[in-house]
């Protein structure tokens, strides 16, 4: 009762394509995908503000680097 089949799949993409149209759901697939890239990405990276000092750890890590 909670899985979905074959079916189930197929009606969703029905009304996802009545809703949106042919033309419409590669867009609408892009920019979830992008959305989700982006939030991984953000996800990943470090803390970009310090809170005690205001300033960026990526730029402190690269000052360190350099020096």
């Amino acid at each position: 009762m909670g899985e979905f089949s074959l079916i189930h799949w197929l009606i969703i993409i029905v009304i996802l394509l009545l809703l949106f149209g042919s033309s419409k759901l590669p867009q609408l697939g892009a920019g979830i995908g992008q959305g989700i890239r982006n939030f991984k990405k953000a996800m990943k990276e470090p803390d970009s503000i310090d809170v005690d000092g205001g300033v960026k750890k990526a730029e402190k890590k690269e000052e360190e680097k350099k020096s």
